[in-house]
C-alpha cells in the first residue's frame, strides 16, 4: 500500500489552486464542498471560477503564482496546462512541508485524489494510486448504483441516536446487535422513504423493550408496490432493485419475467398472485389482504408488478388497503407497457406534425355484455394516439368502437407482443384489418395495440428484435410514413 487513506477536515482552513481552467474549477468545487477557504492564483479565470469570485465564494489572490502564495496554506493544488508551473509549485510546496497534488502527474504529489462516492456523511473513496484513474471511476460509478442516496439520512438517523442508545444498551454485544437490526429492519426503510418521525417513534419503542425484556416480535412491516417494467430486466430501476433485495416476501403477478424474479433475495418467500383469464383464484380483494397479513406480521412486502404499479396494476385499491390497515408503504414506478412497447417497437407516441397527445385505456369490458369501449375523450381525434392494454381478446370490439366513433379504417396499428423482451413481435395493421391481422398472426397476450399515424413508423424505426410484419392493407401501402409525417410537418 503506497498511500495511506486519509479523510482531511479542512473546515475553514487555507487552501491554494493554481490554474484557471476547468480542471482547477472543479478541484476548487470539490474543496469548497469540503468547507475550505479557497484561494486561485491564475492569469485568467474559466467562467465559473469568475463567478465564484465575484460572489466572494473564492479569493482570486494573484494573476501568476509566486512561492510566497504558499504561506500559512493547508494544501495547494497544481491544476494549469503549464508543466514547468506545476513541477515549481510541486518543489516549493515540499520545501515548505506544504501537502501537494498535481494533477495527472502522480509522481509530483504528496498526495492524490481519490474518486468519491458522496452520501455524506457517508463517504467512500476509490483510488489506483494513479496507476488506472478510468478503472477507479468506473469502479465508483459501481458504487454509485449500489448506494442508495439515502444511506446518508439513515447515517444521520443513526447518530442522532447514538448517545442515547448507548446510555440504554451499555453492553458492546448487545448494542451492537441492537444497531445491525436497526439499520436493517423497518425503521432503515422508513427512513429511506421520508418517514423520519414514524422511525424516530419505532426506534422509541424498541429501545424501551431492548433495554428491559429484549427485541419485540410484534414490529409491523411495510409493503412497497413495485413496478417491475415491460419485462427487459435492463429497463429495472435501482430502486425496484434494491426492494427486491430487501424483501421478506414478494407477491408477483404472471407478466413479471423470470429474469426479474431471479433477482429476488433468495430466501425471501415467493407467491405468484397472477390473475388469469377465467380464474377467480387471486381476486383483488384477498390480494390486498394478503399485503396487509404479511407486513402486520412484520415482514418487509413487495408487491411486484408488471410495468407500471399505478397504469392498470390496480395498485390505487393495495393502497387504499394499506392506508386502511395504518400499513406504511411505499410506491416505486415502473416503466409502463405504452412506454417500453413503443420504444423498442421505434414508435414515438408523441410526433411533431402528427401526434400531440396520447390516451391510455384498457379494451377490456368491465361486465359481459357491457360497452364495447367507454372513453372520457374522443376517439376520433387523428393527432392523438390510442394505446389500448389487455386487449388481444377484445380487437373486434376496439376496432368496431373506433369505427364507430368516425376513425378512418385506414388508420395505422401497432401490435406489440412481448413487448421489450427477446421474442417481441410487432404487427403493423390498420383499424380495418385490426382483427383479422391479429388472428392470422396468432397474437397472444401480453400485447397492446398501439393506434395513430405513428404506429406505422415501426415499419421504418425497426431496431429491436425480430423485423416488424407489414400486415396493412394494399391501399395502405402507399407512402412512407416518416416521409407523410415529414410532409404533413411542413
Amino acid at each position: 500500500m503506497r498511500h495511506y487513506p486519509i479523510f482531511l477536515d479542512l473546515q475553514d482552513q487555507p487552501v491554494l489552486v493554481v490554474g484557471g481552467g476547468e480542471v482547477a474549477a472543479r478541484k476548487a468545487a470539490m474543496l469548497a464542498r469540503a468547507g475550505a477557504s479557497v484561494s486561485i492564483a491564475a492569469p485568467r479565470l474559466a467562467p465559473e471560477l469568475s463567478t465564484a469570485v465575484a460572489d466572494g465564494r473564492y479569493r482570486h489572490v494573484a494573476d501568476h503564482y509566486a512561492p510566497q502564495l504558499l504561506a500559512g496554506q493547508r494544501l495547494v493544488i497544481a491544476a494549469t496546462d503549464d508543466r514547468s508551473v506545476n513541477a515549481r509549485v510541486a518543489a516549493d510546496a515540499e520545501q515548505r512541508g506544504v501537502l501537494v497534488n498535481v494533477v495527472d502527474q502522480p509522481a509530483l504529489c504528496r498526495f492524490i485524489v481519490p474518486s468519491i462516492v458522496d452520501r455524506s456523511p457517508i463517504l467512500v473513496a476509490i483510488s489506483s494510486g494513479g496507476a488506472a484513474p478510468v478503472l477507479a471511476r468506473l469502479i465508483r460509478e459501481r458504487l454509485e448504483s449500489l448506494l442508495e442516496p439515502s444511506v446518508g439520512a439513515l447515517a444521520r438517523f443513526a447518530e442522532r441516536w447514538r448517545s442515547r442508545i448507548r446510555e440504554a444498551l451499555p453492553d458492546v454485544r448487545r448494542r451492537r446487535a441492537f444497531l445491525e437490526s436497526l439499520l436493517r429492519g423497518h425503521a432503515a426503510w422508513l427512513i429511506r422513504h421520508g418517514h423520519e418521525a414514524q422511525a424516530d417513534r419505532l426506534l422509541e419503542t424498541r429501545l424501551k423493550e431492548s433495554s428491559g425484556n429484549g427485541s419485540s416480535n410484534d414490529e409491523t412491516g411495510s409493503v412497497a408496490l413495485v413496478g417491475a417494467g415491460a419485462g427487459d430486466v435492463s429497463l429495472l430501476t435501482l430502486a425496484a432493485l434494491r426492494h427486491l433485495q430487501d424483501a421478506d416476501v414478494v407477491l408477483f403477478d404472471r407478466l413479471v419475467s423470470p429474469d426479474i424474479l431471479d433477482l429476488i433475495r433468495r430466501d425471501a418467500r415467493r407467491i405468484d398472485v397472477g390473475k388469469r383469464v377465467g380464474s377467480r383464484l387471486h381476486s383483488q380483494d384477498s390480494i390486498s389482504q394478503r399485503l396487509v397479513r404479511e407486513a402486520q406480521a412484520g415482514n418487509r412486502v413487495v408487491r411486484l408488478k408488471g410495468g407500471d404499479p399505478l397504469v392498470f396494476g390496480r395498485g390505487g385499491e393495495e393502497i387504499d388497503a394499506l392506508r386502511e390497515a395504518g400499513i406504511a408503504f411505499a410506491v416505486v414506478p415502473g416503466v409502463t407497457a405504452a412506454n417500453a412497447c413503443a420504444a423498442h417497437a421505434g414508435i414515438p407516441l408523441t410526433h411533431r406534425g402528427v401526434a400531440r397527445a396520447v390516451h391510455l385505456f384498457t379494451a377490456q369490458a368491465d361486465a359481459p355484455g357491457g360497452p364495447r369501449y367507454r372513453s372520457p375523450t374522443p376517439l376520433d381525434d387523428p393527432e392523438t394516439t390510442l394505446v389500448a392494454y389487455m386487449g388481444v381478446s377484445r380487437l373486434p370490439s376496439l376496432r368496431d368502437s373506433l369505427l364507430d366513433a368516425g376513425r378512418d379504417p385506414d388508420t395505422p396499428v401497432a401490435l406489440v407482443e412481448n413487448g421489450g423482451r427477446p421474442e417481441q413481435r410487432v404487427i403493423v395493421t390498420d383499424i380495418a384489418a385490426l382483427a383479422d391481422a391479429a388472428t392470422k398472426h396468432a397474437v397472444s397476450a401480453p400485447a397492446l395495440a398501439i393506434v395513430g399515424k405513428v404506429a406505422a413508423m415501426a415499419l421504418d424505426n425497426h431496431w429491436y428484435g425480430a423485423p416488424p410484419i407489414d400486415a396493412r392493407s394494399v391501399r395502405c401501402r402507399v407512402q412512407s410514413p416518416i416521409a407523410m409525417s415529414q410532409a404533413q410537418a411542413a
